[in-house]
C-alpha cells in the first residue's frame, strides 16, 4: 500500500474531487530503543506508525490534514475534508507547488538506507547498550553511577507525490549508542556523556571507546569553578561550534529573511564572517544525516554554498519563501506529515581549516574551551548571544581545570568575523556539524 502509485492515486482523487493542485506525503517508520542502567535493562521502546499527510489548493487557498488510516474509503473522506478546509481559508498569493520544469526525471541514490541497522537482534542492541554503560563505568573508580547506556535505531519509508507529475521515494536508517556517566569526588558530582550515530551500525564508533570518550568527559569536571569577569579568546569544541553554526543556520532560512527577523537581512554580497569561513548545506553528502535524494516538496537536493570565504552568498529557501524574496528554492523544503513545508537544513556545515584542535588551544594564552552551553539566550533578529557556559580554563596553551557558573557573550556577527583559526576536526554528529574553532574575543561573566 505504501508506494509512488498509491501516493498518486490520492493526488488523482483529489483533483477528481476538483483540488487545483494537490500533494501526498506518506511516512512508514520503526523506531527502537533501549536503555541499560547499571547493568539491567531499564526501558525498551518499539513503536511502528505509517501516516499521511494531504495537502490541497483551491486556486490560492490551501489547506493540510493528516490521517494514520490509510484504508481507501478513509482516504477518500478526508480529500473532501482537506478540500472543504481549503475553500474557507484565506487566499495566499504566493502558495502553490514548485514549477513542473523545477523536478528531476529520477532520484539519486545518497546512501542513507543500510540493511545492517533492520538486521541486528534484539540481543545485539542490548548488548550494544550494556557494553557501553559497562565501558564508562569502567574507567576510574569515580565513575559510579550512570545515568544509563543506550542504543536506537530507526528504518523508514518516505513517499511524496504531487500534481506536478512528480512522485519519489526513498529509504533511510539510523543507528546511535550514548552513554552518560556521573562522577563523584570530595562530595562532588559531574555528569557528562558521548555518543556516536550514523546510517549504518557498523558505521559506529564501538561501545567501548564511546563509553571512555563520557566517562573521560565527566571526570574532567570535577573540581569546577569559576573565573573573574575578563573578555579573552574561547575556543569552541566541535560540538560548540556546531550549535553555533546552527544559529546562523535559523538566521539564513528564508521564512526569517522576508519576516524581516534575522540579523542577516539584506546582507547578501557582504563580508560577514572571516576570511577562512565556509559554510555549506549538501543535500547530497553520501550517507549524511541530513541527505536525502529530494526535499519535502519534491525538488532535488543539491550543494548549496552559504558564506564562501567570509561572504554571504545564499539563503536557504523553500518555494514559498523563494517566491517571497524573488529568489529560486534551493531545496531545502521541510516537511512533517501535518504541517505544511518550512525551509529547513540538510547537512549544514563549517567546513574544515588547517589546525588540529590542540594547536588552537596551544595559541591561547589565557581563555576558555567551552565544552557546553547552557540556555536559551540567542536572539537571531539581532544578533545578541549570551550563554550559560561549562568548559576548561586555558593557561599558557594548556587545559588547567574545570570551570562552570559562567556566561558567555558577544554578537553573533562580530563572532563570526572574529573566528580566528579552524580546526581540521569536522566529523558529522548531527546534520548540523562544524571543527573546533576559535574567536578571538568575548565577554566572560563569571565572579
Amino acid at each position: 500500500m505504501i508506494s509512488k502509485e498509491f501516493a498518486m492515486d490520492v493526488v488523482k482523487a483529489a483533483l477528481h474531487k476538483g483540488a487545483s493542485d494537490a500533494d501526498v506525503i506518506i511516512r512508514d517508520g520503526d523506531e527502537f530503543s533501549v536503555t541499560v542502567r547499571m547493568g539491567e535493562v531499564e526501558t525498551i521502546k518499539n513503536v511502528a506508525a505509517k501516516k499521511l499527510g494531504l495537502r490541497v489548493f483551491s486556486g490560492r487557498r490551501s489547506a493540510i490534514t493528516s490521517t494514520a488510516n490509510l484504508v481507501w474509503t478513509s482516504v477518500e473522506a478526508l480529500i473532501s475534508e482537506t478540500l472543504a478546509l481549503a475553500k474557507i481559508t484565506s487566499e495566499d498569493p504566493v502558495s502553490g507547488l514548485p514549477g513542473a520544469e523545477e523536478f528531476s526525471a529520477g532520484v539519486e541514490d545518497v546512501g542513507i538506507f543500510h540493511a545492517d541497522v533492520q538486521a541486528l537482534t534484539l540481543e545485539a542492541r542490548i548488548d550494544m547498550a550494556r557494553r557501553v554503560e559497562k565501558a564508562a563505568l569502567s574507567v576510574d573508580p569515580r565513575i559510579l553511577n550512570s545515568e544509563g547506556g543506550e542504543f536506537s535505531n530507526s528504518v523508514g519509508t518516505l513517499v511524496l507525490a504531487n500534481s506536478r507529475g512528480f512522485a519519489g521515494e526513498y529509504r533511510g536508517t539510523s543507528a546511535s549508542i550514548v552513554a552518560v556517566p556521573i562522577a563523584s569526588e570530595n562530595g562532588s558530582m559531574q555528569r557528562d556523556y558521548w555518543f556516536s550515530v550514523k546510517r549504518s551500525a557498523a558505521a559506529l564508533e564501538s561501545p567501548e571507546l564511546v563509553g571512555r570518550k563520557a566517562a573521560e568527559r565527566a571526570l574532567r569536571r570535577l573540581g569546577a569553578r569559576s573565573v573573574k569577569t575578563q573578555a579573552v579568546p574561547v575556543v569552541f569544541d566541535s560540538s560548540m561550534a556546531a550549535s553555533l553554526i546552527g544559529t546562523l543556520c535559523d538566521a539564513v532560512c528564508g521564512s526569517a529573511i522576508f519576516r524581516k527577523s534575522s540579523f542577516l537581512v539584506d546582507k547578501l554580497g557582504e563580508t560577514i564572517a572571516s576570511r577562512g569561513v565556509s559554510i555549506v548545506d549538501d543535500g547530497r553528502l553520501p550517507g549524511g544525516l541530513g541527505s536525502r535524494p529530494f526535499d519535502g516538496e519534491g525538488l532535488p537536493s543539491r550543494v548549496t554554498p552559504v558564506i564562501e570565504n567570509g561572504v554571504l552568498v545564499n539563503y536557504l529557501l523553500d518555494t514559498y519563501s523563494a517566491k517571497k524574496l524573488s529568489l529560486q528554492s534551493t531545496g531545502n523544503a521541510a516537511r512533517g506529515v501535518s504541517t505544511p513545508p518550512s525551509v529547513g537544513p540538510s547537512n549544514f556545515y563549517l567546513k574544515a581549516g588547517p589546525y588540529r584542535p590542540e594547536e588552537i588551544i596551544r595559541s591561547v594564552s589565557r581563555g576558555l574551551y567551552l565544552t557546553e552551553m547552557i540556555g536559551f539566550g540567542v536572539n537571531t533578529v539581532n544578533g545578541d548571544f549570551s550563554q550559560g557556559a561549562v568548559g576548561l580554563w586555558i593557561e599558557n596553551g594548556e587545559l588547567a581545570f574545570p570551570v562552570e557558573e559562567i556566561t558567555i557573550a558577544g554578537n553573533l556577527l562580530d563572532m563570526f568575523k572574529n573566528i580566528e583559526m579552524i580546526g581540521n576536526d569536522l566529523e558529522f554528529r548531527s546534520a548540523i556539524a562544524a571543527p573546533t574553532l576559535k574567536i578571538a574575543e568575548m565577554v566572560i561573566s563569571g565572579q
